[in-house]
């Protein structure tokens, strides 16, 4: 019922885990943190414990319902223009489309199990937005497997998927994981610019995204003729996996079409950012980034950072 509950709403697939402490994880955190490959992303270091176990999260904690979002577009981007990760191709901030529908299906929820089904005191629906493993818990609720690049795999949908977690207070009935399906294929690791990836992990202060993005420092000397055009994130581990070769489509969700240009005196305007060239990403000013990307995903990496990836992607004679 519930997984029909949040098809009807619009997500693309649903599954379901029992909310157990993730003790392996754990110990791949631990050691991952201690040799700093989380870069700048200190944020990583707190709430550990509530990081590694739902149930130290949200009190009662019983079932943690991961639910799924396709993003991947329908349109490419100009190949002259600097490259946005397509994670950020929507007008809407995929936060706000997904916790809206998290919030439906949770109030649809009550509705059919009763109020006491979650904690209404303490936050349990989330969207990139707390201590939670995401892609973890969706592989324990059958939703595909973490691939080598360690992004989920969803067969039938592919690695594009946006992730929601909403954590309930009672048992239901639960997915059973996944098994792996890379076998001995390398080509995300392979294809990687910057060495980021090593079988299942990644070294985020070598990752093209962590460097565009999370990092408030210039991108290393080091990196910057390997950027391979990307001015916000990168999409290449996936763009190369067989498995998207052949299961990602399109997705069909209004909600996530690509941002309208909105120049302030509107000539040339309406049309898509994914039309726009390198010109007029160079010359994209302060009041033209707020006006077009104000509810986007980019907003959240700032104009700045944009910038400034972008003139040294100039200068590195990149565009």
């Amino acid at each position: 019922m519930i997984k029909q509950l949040a098809l009807s709403l619009g997500f693309d697939a649903c599954g379901i885990a029992r909310a157990d402490a993730l003790t392996e994880d754990a110990t791949f955190l631990k050691h991952w943190l201690v040799e700093g490959r989380h870069g700048e992303m200190s944020y990583l270091e707190r709430n550990f414990e509530k990081r590694t176990d739902p149930r130290l999260l949200v009190s009662g904690c019983k079932s943690v319902v991961v639910v799924l979002m396709n993003y991947f577009p329908a349109q490419k981007q100009n190949p002259t223009a600097p490259q946005i990760a397509k994670y950020a191709f929507p007008a809407t901030d995929y936060h706000l489309v997904l916790k809206a529908k998290l919030n439906s299906l949770d109030q649809k929820i009550c509705e059919i199990y009763g109020s006491e089904s979650v904690h209404h005191d303490e936050q349990h629906v989330f969207v990139d937005s707390a201590p939670v493993l995401e892609r973890r818990w969706a592989e324990r609720a059958g939703l595909g497997w973490i691939g080598k690049h360690t992004q989920l795999i969803h067969p039938g949908l592919g690695s594009y998927t946006f992730i929601g977690i909403l954590m309930l207070n009672i048992d239901t009935e639960y997915d059973a994981p996944l098994l792996s399906r890379c076998g001995t294929c390398t080509r995300c690791i392979d294809s990687c610019p910057t060495s980021a990836l090593s079988n299942g992990s990644m070294d985020a202060r070598r990752c093209i995204s962590y460097l565009t993005i999370e990092s408030k420092n210039d991108v290393p000397q080091e990196f910057q003729p390997l950027l391979s055009g990307y001015a916000l994130g990168c999409d290449i581990c996936a763009d190369v996996c067989p498995w998207n070769a052949k299961w990602a489509k399109p997705n069909n969700h209004d909600e996530l079409s690509p941002t309208i240009n909105c120049n302030i005196d509107q000539e040339n305007g309406d049309n898509s950012m994914l039309e726009w060239d390198a010109e007029k990403w160079k010359h994209l000013t302060q009041e033209e980034f707020n006006l077009s990307f104000r509810n986007s995903a980019i907003r959240r990496a700032g104009f700045a950072k944009l910038k400034k990836n972008i003139e040294l992607m100039t200068r590195s004679k990149l565009l």
